[in-house]
């Protein structure tokens, strides 16, 4: 099971990768006529803000994987071993909690969301509903955190 969550969250992050290459040429195209002719790409800034939260969406349980996260480890160095473990699995049911509100409420505002952005007219909602899809990935992630740090306090 560990193997099939780890290759779905690589999966998913890939497709959210490919969204980088559009964007950047997106956006030199949009740097390049605004000096070179004085003409924006209409919706460039729109299309840059979608690819964006795709690209960060997608890509935020594969972050969470491979150890990318942020970590504050000032305390938890300095602190038994046990207790880091004790620690490790208090933080990680409390994030999957806060977690698992944000799929949840993600999942109901955009099953819920019927705007349009201002110039392109794209619907919302998929993006809405990208954030259900980041939150239920990265909380299988966290779950899998959550039963090492057990196994460990359980060997411990």
């Amino acid at each position: 099971m560990r193997k099939f969550i780890q290759k779905m969250t690589f999966s998913v992050s890939f497709v959210g990768m490919l969204f980088l290459i559009p964007m950047m040429l997106l956006t030199t195209g949009e740097v390049v006529g605004r000096a070179v002719w004085s003409r924006p790409i209409p919706g460039s800034m729109e299309l840059s803000s979608y690819m964006l939260s795709i690209f960060v969406l997608l890509g935020i349980a594969y972050t969470h994987q491979v150890g990318g996260h942020v970590r504050v480890t000032m305390l938890v160095s300095r602190i038994p071993e046990k207790a880091a473990v004790v620690l490790r699995v208090f933080t990680t049911l409390l994030s999957l909690f806060i977690i698992g509100v944000m799929a949840w409420q993600g999942w109901v505002v955009g099953m819920e969301e019927r705007t349009v952005s201002d110039m392109l007219r794209v619907p919302q909602f998929p993006f809405r509903l990208l954030v259900s899809v980041a939150g239920f990935l990265l909380c299988l992630e966290l779950l899998l955190d959550l039963l090492d740090s057990i196994g460990k306090l359980i060997r411990s």
